[in-house]
């Protein structure tokens, strides 16, 4: 029994021995590689060239036939404006058209019959903004009376979407730098980078009034100022031991 008790701590200790003798980077291999991470954001402004706006016709009446008369000659006579106005065909799109019945009540609360309310809207793309003011005054003249959800944009936007990405990746590059030097520690070996579209293209509008042009040559003004498109940038590097 002595004899079998000290040939397994024989052995215990023999695996302990060679356990001990193993190298150090193989000790564990579960260990965990301390990283750095950091973030940047790169911003590129540009200036619209194209807008997109919802405009329509409302009309009202008694007698529904009217109603939809009204309503198809008022639009007509916008479309007409807008190709007068350079509007290609193609860029005005028909969004809605709704013939609505509501009933109307005496003072008394009696009802009164039924009111027809058709609505019909275009939406319409603009790609000659210093037109934009005039265009909007024809429409106006023509029977338009509802116009709203202006947008501008940029239609070719993958040059500034790239130039964006790369100051992202060097905002962040510089960053992890920073952090290190201020930790005191060496940044080691990339092992993540992604970049992605922080929000979609919005307005820029500076303070001083020089990103923002006005047509003043037109009763209604329009601005389309300048547009910002921002690329965020994340990375990780191993930190050196």
């Amino acid at each position: 029994m002595k004899r079998k008790i000290l040939i397994t701590l024989l052995v215990i200790g023999l695996i302990l021995g060679l356990s001990a003798c193993a190298p150090g980077g193989q000790s564990n291999p579960n260990s965990v590689i301390p990283q750095l991470s950091a973030t940047g954001t790169g911003k590129v402004y540009v200036t619209p060239d194209v807008a997109y706006i919802y405009i329509g016709v409302h009309s009202e009446s008694k007698n529904v036939n009217e109603a939809m008369s009204k309503n198809n000659t008022q639009a007509r006579a916008v479309a007409a404006s807008l190709t007068k106005q350079g509007v290609d065909p193609k860029d005005i799109q028909t969004t809605a058209f709704n013939v609505v019945p509501q009933q109307e009540f005496n003072q008394d609360g009696s009802p009164a019959g039924n009111k027809y309310m058709v609505d019909n809207t275009v939406f319409v793309t603009v790609r000659n903004l210093s037109n934009m003011g005039l265009l909007l005054d024809a429409v106006v003249s023509e029977g338009a009376n509802s116009i709203n959800g202006i947008q501008f944009d940029v239609q070719e936007k993958e040059q500034a979407q790239s130039q964006a990405r790369k100051l992202a990746v060097q905002s962040a590059i510089a960053q992890a730098q920073e952090l290190a030097d201020a930790g005191g520690v060496k940044l080691g070996r990339l092992v993540s980078l992604n970049a992605y579209s922080a929000t979609p293209p919005m307005p820029f509008y500076e303070g001083k009034g020089g990103a923002m042009k006005t047509d003043i040559t037109s009763s209604a003004p329009t601005a389309a100022g300048q547009m910002v498109i921002s690329v965020e940038a994340s990375l990780a590097y191993e930190i050196q031991q």
